[in-house]
């Protein structure tokens, strides 16, 4: 990430799908694990894991550790924002409420980015973006309104709605700072402050022995250290430095989309011909920001 190459507009969607599928698949994936293990407990594990898979691949590729203060400082504030809270709110999140409504709240990322973006990063919104967010998130609510009936744990909503928040702070700090090194460097890096913060909240909160490991879990947990860990944070860091922080969040609001789905052939949670306009506002939203970020880049 010492740099950046411009990439052709078709890969660059290529690159958020992909990430938003692996993404949204990890709330299915993660609501199987919470089932049979502590949330933050095995997040420490987790993280851990990843970092020394990431570090030792960076370490042959020949990347280097960060050196600057500024780079181990927004290298904290990564780890702390999109593992330790992001997702260690959300596993916990997860105990309480469906994994279809956890992807749903996730994409409303792009509001929030957008919302601080041009104080933080200068980046200039304008009315054709705001309608693409607005119709993006149209979409998030479309699909949401058959699925927030009675029943739904506000405490859950209310970790989920602090994690997404959390992971705003994490988007706006990748796209300001060059840490210096190559992109599995700064992976490993952060999922291992991200590790470290989860222990004392995994010390105060749980019953840190109380892991039920079974042939499911163990390949959950593998699936969960590999793609969303390790690939998908590498698709997400890569996006944001391509395009805008409001451009790269948009690819979130695909979601509900795959997460919901997901939901539906993992854990049996219901789909409905509902969610088929919903899917429409979401990929027009998506389409209308970056493209129209890209035409007045040309």
């Amino acid at each position: 990430m010492t740099g950046k190459q411009a990439l052709p507009f078709w890969l660059i969607l290529v690159i958020g799908v992909t990430f938003a599928l692996i993404w949204s698949s990890a709330f299915s994936v993660a609501k199987i694990l919470v089932q049979h293990t502590p949330p933050f407990s095995v997040s420490v594990v987790r993280f851990v894991v990843a970092s020394m898979l990431a570090g030792s691949i960076a370490l042959i590729m020949g990347q280097p550790f960060p050196r600057s203060r500024s780079a181990w400082r927004a290298i904290v504030i990564l780890g702390l924002c999109q593992n330790t809270l992001y997702l260690g709110l959300y596993f916990t999140a997860m105990t309480r409420i469906p994994a279809g409504l956890a992807a749903i709240i996730a994409s409303s990322l792009p509001l929030i980015v957008a919302a601080a973006a041009p104080a933080v990063l200068k980046e200039r919104i304008g009315p054709i973006k705001a309608l693409g967010l607005t119709v993006g998130f149209a979409g998030v609510v479309w699909i949401m309104a058959t699925r927030i009936v009675g029943g739904i744990d506000l405490f859950g909503v209310a970790l989920a709605i602090l994690g997404v928040m959390a992971l705003a702070v994490a988007t706006l700090t990748v796209k300001r700072v060059e840490f210096g090194t190559g992109l599995l460097m700064v992976v490993a890096c952060q999922m291992l402050v991200g590790g470290l913060g989860c222990i004392p909240l995994a010390l105060m909160f749980e019953d840190v022995t109380a892991f039920d490991i079974t042939h499911g879990v163990v390949i959950a947990f593998i699936y969960q250290v590999v793609m969303p860990g390790i690939v998908a944070t590498s698709l997400w860091f890569t996006l944001v430095k391509q395009v805008t922080a409001a451009g790269a969040s948009t690819f979130h609001f695909l979601n509900p989309i795959f997460g919901v789905a997901i939901a539906y052939m993992l854990l049996g949670e219901p789909l409905t011909l509902w969610d088929g306009i919903g899917v429409a506002l979401v990929a027009a939203g998506i389409l209308i920001v970056n493209l129209w970020g890209r035409t007045r880049a040309a």
